[in-house]
């Protein structure tokens, strides 16, 4: 496994009961509070997908959370890349 401290490029894309119960309000809030930087959106076809950025032990929490989500939602699968940072991000918000 990667040190825990690299700053790293997360890439989920979470499959399931995923729109429609605040599950890209969710991701915000977590991230926002794992101190992580980036985005995430709904899909044209049903998904949520995230990209975030910092150190890989609080993306990995992140990754941990996008398996449960919101309340409502029902997570069946979630495809997941890593990638090294990119360093463009300077908020974590939604995107439309």
């Amino acid at each position: 496994m990667d040190d825990p401290q690299t700053i790293q490029q997360l890439h989920a894309l979470v499959e399931g009961h995923v729109q429609g119960v605040g599950f890209r309000f969710f991701v915000v809030q977590q991230a926002q509070i794992l101190g992580l930087l980036g985005w995430v959106r709904n899909t044209w076809d049903g998904k949520v997908e995230v990209k975030a950025e910092g150190k890989r032990a609080d993306l990995e929490i992140l990754l941990q959370q996008l398996h449960t989500g919101p309340r409502s939602a029902i997570v069946f699968h979630i495809d997941v890349d890593w990638q090294p940072a990119s360093n463009s991000f300077k908020t974590f918000s939604v995107v439309y």
